[in-house]
């Protein structure tokens, strides 16, 4: 690997034109292919083989008018101060509205609100409820235009309406949180190079393959069905790691040309060393999150997808683009007037660095360091333990927004259970007798104390499945509300013993719960899986059993501490204020598995820049302590400004009004900080000098068997060594100077 990418390096600097010309039309292609879509996404959440998927798929069956896989809205009406609903000018008016309502596109039903009991007691607030024939993605613009236009119309006649449900579209964010972490990585990178031609390298690069990804994942919209956050998630990453991938880069290019090197080669050893290492970083975080697709929630599976391919944009940019880049700048990349003397210093070797003295620091006192690190990760997870899991609904949304008005004004005339209704499905079709079944639910369900009122069975055509409405007193996040399907559905097994009749529980709220504890199961075999993968990766690269050990254990710290911190502020609303959060609420199901996958693959990354360099280091004949300074004195510095960089991209998202891509920013860039300077910086260096040479242990008979994949590039500096020493040899002579022999072998 490491020869051919020092090959490629050398080929893109040297034909840095053409390779230049070529991304700019990928890019302009692209951008015309997203132009031409509309870029729709979706927020449907199901899971095959949970029971409210098994009911939703019996309803389509049994009740095809009731479009149970449609997407629905509600349209909240609120009467002026001081007025009423149920005035003869309100009924007509409403009544126009729902009129105008099922003349919508692609409108299966909609309910009228004085019929159907969906008038407050105190006659201020109404709703009706829009069902779709088709599912939320399928939604047209016309279809959407006309919800809101009767919004409107409704607004005009003097009436408050919100629109909820699934069916409504999100606003679209700011931009604030990118253009945050722009500034700071360019104030990291100014300050970590001192040149504003070295600093702006990375983030052009990182910029033009952020865009390249999200331009392709908003034309990937028009053929699969795509999660609202994906574009999100892909451009947090992207973004992080394309700074950073470039970063390292860079920084080795700088390195190799302050040892005598001319620029081109400069540019091959660079690619040959640190792009190996990107490379392998890279793949860590991809397959990482493609490995998300294996739970199988296509939300989940769209996330996972669209930000890995992020991932594998940057790593192609760092290693084709960045190049091509570094020959346009050539040695301009090493003129820079902001660093102070102290740093020039240290770039000349005089004088240690801040990452050598904590190196020494930490592996002068190993165990008092690991001890304080374990234990103040211990104490930041302990919070986890109360983790509760749910996905985002009408009461996440933006404060102020249509979905999230709508939410509390039903609450308010209704009850918090009226936002999560249940639907309970009677099938009787192996029974003799369906109506006594059904007739027997809704006596058992009636009687539930956290039951506010129970709609009659209503039956299909054929009088064999029944359909039971109802709405639970609690919210539909609450504790009591999950209790309450869990006691409908503990039913089922006494009413099939009896009648013969099945029951399942089905709506937005028993999907969410099943959702959850699926998802809650699936973390435990991801988590094996991801660490699994971890262990062999990281024996590949470093041939010890110990160092993946330690990564892996680190690894896991890194992601209950940050558990731990979401479910304090979340859950709990510690420090909410300062973070933006109006409301406490469980964590967002799809959260925990995310963070699995995005933290391993970050933590590998910090893993390899800067273990690899200690068993360079250790290879060279170095001692264990030796080594391991070494290590920090070559990679702390690009480590720490790879690490604030991420950390400010993450944390800009904290700014979005939406509470899932917030607690998305917070818990990236928690984790970003855990990982990079409390495991990966003083840890695994505690943890290393306290066991010694045996760190780099490796049975014989593993060391036969397991392929080298030289990561760190040594074997290209042995063949580059060679060649030079050949070179020198042959001018000596007096003899012709051959022309440099091709490597046959690819490190």
């Amino acid at each position: 690997m490491a020869t051919f990418l020092y090959r490629l390096g050398r080929l893109a600097f040297r034909r840095r034109r053409l390779f230049l010309i070529a991304w700019i039309v990928v890019l302009a292609a692209v951008g015309i292919g997203a132009a031409g879509v509309s870029g729709k996404t979706t927020d449907d959440f199901t899971l095959p083989g949970t029971q409210s998927q098994t009911a939703i798929d019996l309803l389509e069956k049994e009740f095809p008018q009731a479009s149970a896989a449609g997407a629905t809205a509600r349209v909240v009406f609120e009467a002026p101060a001081g007025q009423k609903l149920t005035s003869a000018a309100s009924k007509s008016e409403i009544g126009a509205l729902v009129a105008e309502l099922k003349r919508a596109p692609q409108v299966a039903s909609v309910s009228e609100p004085f019929t159907n009991g969906l008038v407050s007691e105190d006659g201020t607030i109404a709703c009706t409820q829009v069902t779709y024939k088709v599912p939320k993605a399928d939604i047209t613009t016309a279809a959407s235009d006309a919800l809101h236009t009767v919004a409107d119309q409704g607004e005009k006649a003097g009436l408050t309406v919100s629109l909820g449900g699934n069916a409504v579209q999100d606003k679209a964010g700011s931009s604030a949180a990118e253009l945050i972490g722009l500034v700071v990585a360019a104030l990291v990178l100014v300050i970590t190079f001192g040149s504003m031609i070295a600093a702006g390298l990375p983030l052009l690069t990182a910029i033009f393959g952020v865009g390249l990804a999200i331009m392709c994942i908003t034309v990937a919209t028009s053929f699969v069905d795509m999660s609202s956050s994906s574009s999100t998630l892909a451009l947090m990453l992207g973004l992080a790691v394309a700074i950073d991938y470039a970063l390292f880069i860079v920084s080795r290019y700088r390195s190799e040309i302050r040892d005598g090197h001319e620029p081109e080669e400069a540019a091959g050893r660079a690619l040959g060393t640190a792009g190996s290492a990107v490379v392998f970083a890279g793949l860590t975080v991809i397959i990482a999150l493609a490995g998300l697709s294996v739970i199988g929630i296509k939300m989940l599976t769209s996330m996972g997808l669209a930000a890995a391919f992020a991932v594998a944009v940057a790593v192609v940019i760092a290693l084709t683009l960045l190049p091509a880049v570094l020959g346009f700048a050539g040695m301009r990349i090493m003129k820079g007037r902001l660093t102070t003397k102290r740093l020039r210093a240290q770039e000349r070797g005089e004088g240690e660095t801040m990452g050598v003295r904590w190196g020494r620091f930490v592996t002068r006192h190993p165990v008092r360091m690991l001890l304080v690190s374990v234990v103040g990760l211990g104490v930041l997870a302990i919070p986890a333990l109360s983790l509760r899991l749910t996905l985002p609904d009408d009461s996440t949304a933006a404060p102020g927004s249509t979905q999230r008005v709508a939410y509390d004004t039903l609450s308010k005339g209704f009850g918090p259970g009226f936002n999560g209704p249940l639907t309970v499905v009677v099938d009787a079709r192996d029974s003799d007798a369906p109506k006594a079944a059904a007739q027997d639910a809704y006596t058992v369900i009636g009687k539930l104390d956290d039951v506010a009122a129970v709609r009659p069975a209503a039956f299909n055509a054929a009088g064999d499945v029944a359909l039971i409405g109802a709405i639970p007193k609690s919210s539909p996040n609450s504790q009591a509300t999950k209790d309450l399907v869990s006691a409908i559905r503990d039913h089922s097994a006494a009413l099939h013993q009896d009648t013969g009749a099945d029951l399942m529980v089905t709506g937005t709220t028993a999907v969410n719960i099943d959702v959850s504890s699926k998802l809650g199961q699936a973390m435990v075999p991801y988590l094996a899986i991801v660490v699994g993968l971890a262990l062999i990766l990281l024996l590949l690269v470093f041939r010890s059993i110990l160092v993946p050990l330690k990564a892996a254990l680190g690894f896991l710290l890194s992601v209950v501490s940050t558990l731990g911190v979401l479910v304090a502020v979340f859950q709990w609303g510690w420090l909410k204020d300062l973070f933006g959060i109006d409301q406490t609420a469980p964590i967002v199901s799809v959260l925990p598995i995310l963070l699995i996958g995005v933290v391993f693959g970050l933590a590998m990354d910090y893993e390899v820049f800067l273990v690899t360099r200690m068993r360079e280091e250790y290879v060279h004949g170095a001692g264990p302590t030796e080594a391991i300074v070494a290590g920090f004195r070559h990679g702390a510095r690009v480590v720490t400004a790879a690490a604030v960089i991420m950390i400010s991209v993450f944390a800009g998202f904290l700014l979005d009004d939406v509470a899932l891509v917030k607690s998305i920013g917070l818990g990236l860039a928690s984790a970003v900080l855990f990982d990079a300077f409390v495991v990966r910086m003083t840890i695994v260096p505690a943890v290393m000098a306290l066991v010694g040479r045996r760190a780099w242990a490796l049975p014989q008979w593993l060391d036969r068997i397991l392929p080298d994949v030289d990561v760190e590039g040594e074997k290209l500096r042995h063949v580059l060594a060679a060649r030079q020493q050949a070179t020198t040899t042959a001018a000596g002579d007096g003899s012709e100077v051959p022309a440099p022999a091709t490597p046959t072998r690819q490190g």
